[in-house]
């Protein structure tokens, strides 16, 4: 595109905003609406864009800044609050999908490089997409969801090591020496690891303060250090987007993180529309006939080899099959790492155009079918409910996790906030608690007097199993999500619980469903809280001006 033709530049803009209403109204990502954009606007369309230039220079920041952003949000703590469960499912997701889409790719005749490249590109999903969803739905908080941003936060660890290896390794040629090329590598990769851990450990904490005395002054340091760091890393033979990477893990330990990171991301958000509109202009469909076939036979593995892999495995680790199965379609895409690899596959010569191109095609289609699905997911289940059920062991892992033998008066799901203060107050009433949540940290880190904490979710209905129902006078659950507690109500009845059941509501909406349901109290933690702060208001400063003048209205003095 030409640099000095504005008018060309605001019309792909335009283009692309009104692809992007298109996209919201079908409830699709964004991602789908830009890539579809590039094709529209690139050498395959009208011709506007092409591969290179200022186009080009936008999508490497983009990059970067997406790649900053996830350094910056590293949270291992995550990783450790999910327990094992998202280690071993975010590692053995990768390698069997990897392992079953080379085999897949080498099948349908693609030569080993290429079919590496597309068995990885397979295996690595969107995290933003699916947080994003996941958000909408406000399934974050649920034990699925806390497994799926735990094992995405691996599969992002293990897509920077990817790219690190392909870096550091992609240009050799035949005549290197490999033990002095692996001795260059690692050298300059602790000497660039080892300067950043000088910024980090010296010079950043004294720099920080005085830069964040003005935000703009913090937004640009943010951007300049994080593309400042990127080239650096390419310079000593790596890739740009690991030392985004690194620059924002350099970050992740300071105050400021979450300051600079919230004001980065519409940065982030509109510099990847570059990204994805230039991914679109370079793509060829030459041979259109023979790349539908490989693309839908790669479709259908993500879409449903991929969940069933987390599946199996969590099954195997004896989570409920509800529960498996709900994480197991949040994978059920590749992600725009795995176009990002595509493309730095093509940079350093491995693929071409039209690998990148076949990559792109089965994101397109995983990245649509698998919104839809995540979407639907509990609908889906229920359909499907009869055929997974003989899967589930479960009730072995309730057995060994729970099953305490202490009486309980009032059973409790979940120790947060609301919880974890409302079990306190029943404790100190004399009510013996028994309390469950699915964070192990918090069960492992409960000292409460009076309370015995154990592991499990609310969404593991085989574990009231283990729970002495026929003891307790009460049931409450302080999570408050409709789906969960609606089937924690079915599954009590099932179990003929003949004691009370308290449920949480956030909405005025979600209460009325849970009287609906059959609650016999309802729990509304803001409104009890908006009624209690009014009448402390009231007894400090009286009555509100208004009902004031109402009453000398009604009583006018004569």
């Amino acid at each position: 595109m030409d640099a000095h033709d504005f008018w060309l530049f605001a019309a792909v803009l335009a283009v692309a905003a009104v692809a992007g209403l298109l996209s919201t109204f079908l409830r699709q990502p964004l991602i789908v609406a830009f890539i579809g954009v590039g094709i529209l606007v690139g050498p395959v369309g009208f011709g506007w864009v092409v591969g290179e230039g200022e186009m080009e220079l936008l999508a490497r920041l983009g990059i970067a800044i997406l790649l900053f952003l996830v350094g910056l949000r590293l949270d291992l703590h995550l990783i450790r609050t999910t327990g094992p469960i998202a280690l071993a499912t975010g590692l053995g997701q990768v390698v069997f999908t990897s392992g079953i889409g080379y085999l897949i790719a080498r099948g349908l005749g693609m030569d080993p490089v290429t079919a590496v490249y597309v068995a990885i590109a397979l295996t690595f999903s969107s995290t933003i997409i699916i947080v994003k969803l996941l958000s909408d739905k406000r399934e974050l908080d649920q034990l699925h969801g806390r497994i799926a941003v735990g094992f995405l936060i691996v599969q992002d660890i293990v897509v920077v090591l990817v790219m690190i290896g392909l870096t550091a390794f992609g240009r050799q040629t035949g005549d290197n020496n490999m033990a002095l090329e692996i001795g260059t590598v690692l050298g300059t990769g602790i000497g660039l690891l080892a300067g950043i851990a000088v910024l980090t450990r010296y010079v950043l904490p004294w720099l920080l303060p005085y830069i964040a005395r003005s935000q703009e002054l913090l937004v640009l340091f943010g951007v300049a250090y994080a593309v400042s760091i990127a080239a650096l890393s390419e310079w000593f033979g790596f890739s740009s987007e690991v030392g985004a990477f690194l620059a924002g893990v350099s970050l992740a330990t300071t105050s400021y993180r979450d300051a600079l990171g919230a004001r980065l991301i519409s940065l982030r958000d509109f510099l990847l529309l570059f990204f994805f509109l230039n991914l679109g202009a370079q793509l060829e469909f030459t041979d259109a006939a023979r790349q539908f076939t490989e693309a839908a036979v790669l479709s259908v593995f993500v879409l449903v080899g991929n969940p069933i892999i987390v599946l199996l495995i969590m099954v195997a680790m004896r989570y409920p099959v509800r529960v498996g199965f709900l994480a197991g379609l949040t994978v059920a895409q590749i992600s725009e790492f795995s176009l990002i690899l595509a493309a730095l596959g093509f940079s350093l010569g491995h693929i071409g155009t039209e690998t990148v191109s076949l990559i792109t095609v089965v994101g397109l289609i995983t990245i649509g079918g698998s919104t839809y699905l995540i979407l639907y997911s509990h609908t889906i289940y229920r359909y499907l409910q009869r055929w997974l059920t003989p899967l589930d062991r479960s009730k072995s892992r309730a057995a060994d996790i729970a099953g305490p033998e202490t009486d309980a008066d009032v059973i409790q799901y979940g120790l947060g906030r609301f919880g974890g203060r409302l079990a306190d107050r029943l404790a100190a009433s004399g009510y013996r608690m028994l309390v469950v949540d699915f964070d192990p940290q918090r069960v492992s880190a409960n000292n409460r007097e009076g309370i015995t904490a154990v592991f499990g979710s609310a969404e593991d209905l085989d574990f009231l199993e283990t729970l002495p129902l026929n003891r307790a006078r009460l049931v409450v659950s302080t999570i408050p999500v409709v789906e969960t507690n609606r089937t924690l109500l079915h599954a009590l009845r099932h179990h003929d619980y003949q004691g009370r059941v308290a449920l949480t509501a956030h909405t005025a909406r979600d209460a009325a469903q849970l009287r609906a349901a059959g609650a016999d109290i309802v729990l509304e933690p803001f409104s009890s809280a908006a009624a209690e702060t009014l009448t402390m208001i009231s007894d400090e400063v009286g009555p509100a001006p208004a009902a004031d003048g109402e009453r000398e209205r009604k009583n006018p003095k004569q």
